[in-house]
């Protein structure tokens, strides 16, 4: 299915530009905080209620080696990015490192968006991918922290504090809740799943609408600081998105992947993390620069990703991956 107008015109999408041009035109529109973070939760929740409910359903073939490449996946990445980072465009470790763990994990809600618009092109990806998306959120972490401080002499007296945080960051709500969401629905009784469908599927198209409106005003506001990163960092947060689709691409074909969890798997690759990992980051590697990282991740290639790459990605596993 060849990318068309159609894709910018799908409700979620144009709330996304709403919010963005909004933000660009210094508009007063604001969504409160704590009814960001309640949509937040209710998309996790949402996620991983469908995922689970629709494994009891269906078949897990596939899933330990779609978990396996999926966590490989989130460890390597980091690699690739902090090469580019430090290498040619050199930045400094501390910064190329929080960058490279912010697009080797991944974004709960591209993950989100990219869900509904693949059920949209009439795709039934496996019902694991949740799973997956959870488990690919640490990975990216670890690679992130042992690149900050290799050759620096600081990864032995730092040991039990990274230890800290790594265990901190496995038990963040956001991936407590989606594996728990996801367990929860794996094992509740079909009328219990029932009855949960008005919750998981009802209202889950107005919400991802109001969700995104919010997104789309902060990245249109993380956008205005893009006059801070140089031509190179800004050509890096839209290229890095497409090694890694390639990467995620590649993953879900080895793992024998329908169209619609090859597609959610290239999502995956070329997702960026901008809720767990500046968390850590803002503790782990304090000298970071969060005005790159987070400008990155959110106002550069979170809109490309939403606007163009979750559509390109699903297109091309149409295209190519046998039904």
């Amino acid at each position: 299915m060849p990318f068309n107008i159609d894709t910018l015109l799908a409700p979620p999408v144009l709330f996304f530009l709403l919010g963005f041009a909004a933000a660009l035109a210094r508009s007063d529109l604001t969504i409160p905080d704590a009814i960001g973070k309640a949509l937040s939760l209710y998309l996790m929740l949402a996620i991983g209620l469908k995922g689970g409910i629709s494994l009891a359903q269906g078949s897990g073939a596939g899933l330990l080696p779609s978990l396996a490449a999926g966590v490989a996946l989130s460890f390597m990445l980091p690699f690739l990015a902090f090469g580019a980072l430090s290498g040619i465009l050199k930045l400094d470790r501390p910064t190329a490192a929080a960058v490279a763990g912010h697009y080797g994990s991944v974004s709960v809600v591209t993950f989100a968006a990219a869900s509904a618009y693949v059920v949209q092109q009439q795709l039934s990806p496996e019902p694991y991918m949740p799973a997956v998306l959870a488990l690919m959120e640490v990975p990216a972490i670890i690679s992130a922290l042992w690149l900050a401080r290799r050759g620096q002499g600081a990864a032995s007296q730092s040991h039990t504090t990274t230890a800290d945080l790594l265990r901190e960051v496995a038990l963040s709500g956001s991936i407590v809740v989606l594996i728990g969401s996801f367990a929860i629905g794996a094992v509740i009784p079909a009328s219990a799943a029932n009855d949960l469908t008005p919750f998981v599927k009802g209202i889950w198209p107005g919400i991802l609408c109001i969700f995104l409106l919010d997104m789309g005003l902060i990245a249109g506001r993380q956008l205005a600081q893009a006059h801070q990163l140089k031509g190179g960092l800004i050509a890096f947060g839209l290229i890095m998105p497409v090694f890694g689709a390639a990467f995620g691409f590649s993953a879900g074909l080895l793992c024998g992947l329908s169209p619609g969890g090859v597609a959610l798997f290239a999502v995956l690759g070329a997702s960026s993390s901008y809720i767990a990992v500046p968390a850590v980051m803002r503790v782990a590697l304090p000298e970071a620069n969060p005005a790159v990282y987070m400008t990155l991740s959110l106002g550069i290639t979170f809109p490309f990703n939403i606007i163009f790459g979750v559509p390109i990605y699903t297109a091309l596993a149409q295209r190519f991956v046998g039904v």
